[in-house]
């Protein structure tokens, strides 16, 4: 069953912003690792970036690294994704996934994350 809901997925113009969130459906993911992988048709899932709760640790893919943005809400349980100065390339659908991994290292491992959402479609336009 999903675990996790996203929401805020849209289309936006090239250069434009967009702001994702990631909420838990049925636990608390509080010291959990979190992170966002998405997947463009025609291309497999890639790791876009990832936070860990307990050392606020982030890792970020170089495709986006500089123009996004992993954060946590004050309760720890929502995660966002803020998306800054897009690209057409940064279309895909957007997937949050959840992990207890105690390995900081690791949150960049899709194998890595029990928990995932059904996804949210982000279309950035030229």
């Amino acid at each position: 069953q999903v675990q996790l809901v996203e929401s805020g997925g849209g289309l936006v113009q090239a250069g434009g912003s967009l702001r994702l969130s990631c909420a838990p459906s049925g636990r608390t993911f509080s010291n959990y690792g979190m992170g966002w992988f998405r997947q463009a048709p025609g291309k497999e899932r890639e790791f876009v970036a990832a936070i860990n709760w307990g050392g606020g640790t982030t890792y970020y893919a170089d495709s986006v690294n500089g123009r996004f943005t992993i954060s946590r809400g004050n309760a720890r349980n929502t995660v966002y994704l803020q998306m800054n100065r897009m690209k057409p390339e940064d279309t895909a659908v957007y997937y949050c996934a959840a992990t207890a991994t105690t390995t900081s290292s690791r949150l960049r491992a899709p194998d890595e994350y029990n928990y995932w959402g059904q996804g949210t479609q982000v279309t950035v336009s030229s």
